[in-house]
């Protein structure tokens, strides 16, 4: 079978590959969809982030579905050509954090397409793969795209609980590229009364808009367009900061009541944090990293029709086109989220 293989900077390859038989408790799938995050983009621009690079080849991709081809012992609840959703996240179930229930801290955690190990952990951009039983969610009525889009959403489900009651409260996201579109929708899905939206990219605001914002705003020709909800000692109750910008962090305070929360979920590097600013209104900074529990919860919200997804995918390219695919989904003034297609029903 065939897989995507980034070696370096910019050198994204189509290579054989072997797929073995699953084992007890496994299942080995048909992918279906797979979904260009940013750190996969981060892996074919730059070879890695941060100190993360990449030290040998890897098959990139942590978004994506597939269909059932075949069921290893002992699995159940499965059947032929069923679509499934998989879950990324593989915890060891035994460490200190997935003994205290926090399992997306788990110190010996597999997460698809990931070098942060040595070796990689090769990812789903694959036709073929063998995933734990355990990882899969049924998708049955969801197309093959929202499935794919359940791991990108469970990351700002994870977001909006870790944020605290977002019912009635108003709701500031800056930075609308897949992840901040989505924590609209999980904002809005939680009873959020107002969503405003801010970002450099008309494009990018016009799937805000698409996934329920009130209100978009683009800082690049308004750069005061947050000056009316500055008034008295601000508006927003919760930040959702999805740019990883010091700049978007620092003009968003003042726009902040008194004890709000800021959610930092953008990942560019540290940043410099305005901490005076951010003690006088004794606002609560939170990380948010991954999910796990969430994973469920996304796919059923799909399903049960309660929350839309489809509009923020914007692209769909075969496999063979999947070049093509990694520069769309580097150009913002088009893209929102660029999928890739590897096997039909």
């Amino acid at each position: 079978m065939r897989a995507l293989v980034i070696h370096d900077a910019k050198d994204l390859r189509v290579e054989e590959r072997e797929c073995p038989s699953p084992q007890a408790g496994q299942i080995r799938i048909r992918v279906a969809s797979g979904g260009i995050c940013g750190s996969d983009l981060h892996y074919y621009n730059n070879a890695g982030f941060g100190t993360v690079r990449l030290k040998q080849p890897m098959v990139p991709g942590h978004e994506f579905s597939g269909f059932v081809e075949e069921l290893g012992e002992g699995v159940t609840g499965f059947e032929q050509d069923q679509l499934i959703a998989i879950c990324p996240s593989r915890p060891c179930g035994d460490c200190e954090y997935c003994d205290e229930g926090a399992r997306n801290h788990c110190m010996n955690m597999r997460f698809y397409g990931s070098a942060m190990p040595f070796p990689h952990i090769q990812g789903g951009f694959q036709e073929e793969l063998i995933v734990d039983a355990s990882q899969c969610v049924d998708a049955t009525g969801l197309s093959a795209g929202e499935a794919a889009m359940a791991e990108p959403f469970s990351v700002c489900l994870h977001a909006a609980r870790r944020a605290g009651e977002l019912l009635g409260k108003r709701v500031l996201v800056t930075g609308c590229g897949p992840i901040g579109a989505l924590a609209v929708v999980a904002a809005k899905s939680a009873g959020a009364t107002e969503i405003v939206v801010t970002d450099l990219v008309d494009n990018a605001l016009e799937y805000a808009k698409a996934a329920g914002a009130d209100k978009v705003i683009n800082m690049s020709d308004t750069p005061d367009g947050l000056e009316e909800y500055c008034a008295g000692k601000g508006t927003f109750d919760v930040l959702f900061e999805c740019t990883g910008s010091h700049h978007a962090l620092a003009g968003a305070i003042p726009a902040m009541r008194p004890r709000g929360v800021i959610m930092q979920l953008g990942l560019s590097g540290d940043m410099p944090v305005p901490m005076m600013a951010i003690t006088a209104k004794e606002l609560e900074i939170r990380g948010s990293f991954r999910f796990h529990e969430e994973f469920e919860i996304a796919v059923s919200l799909m399903k049960s029709g309660r929350v839309d997804v489809k509009p923020l995918i914007s692209h769909s390219l075969p496999m063979d086109q999947a070049l093509e695919a990694f520069i769309i989904a580097n150009d913002r003034q088009q893209a929102m989220k660029t999928q890739i297609v590897f096997a039909a029903a």
